[in-house]
């Protein structure tokens, strides 16, 4: 039976990683704008009304409740980033390893 060769294209690995950061960098920007830049003043929609109350805490749980979305994104893009590095640094050392090992099989025969 033939034996079969696998391999792993490293600089792929490389570039989804650098990818992943780039999306973690750019999520900082959409993160600093829902928790900054969606600030509704008391009374910008007017006031003494009866659901001005009701308007404004829907609001504010919507603004926590994106805020929460973005947290849990931002989260598995990091885990997803961490776990690639850590796959691409397995894989090259396992390179490393059979080059050595492929080096001493040559210089023993």
């Amino acid at each position: 039976m033939a034996s079969k060769e696998y391999g792993v294209d490293l600089d792929a690995l490389d570039q989804v990683v650098k990818e992943l950061n780039q999306v973690l960098k750019d999520m900082g920007d959409s993160k600093s704008t829902a928790k900054n830049s969606t600030y509704l003043a008391k009374g910008s929609l007017g006031d003494g009304f009866k659901e001005s109350a009701e308007l404004y805490g829907a609001h504010e749980k919507m603004k926590t409740d994106i805020e929460k979305l973005m947290d849990m994104v931002e989260g598995l893009v990091d885990t997803f980033g961490k776990k690639s590095e850590k796959v691409r640094g397995a894989y090259q050392d396992a390179e490393a390893d059979n080059a050595i090992g492929a080096d001493n099989s040559i210089s023993m025969a």
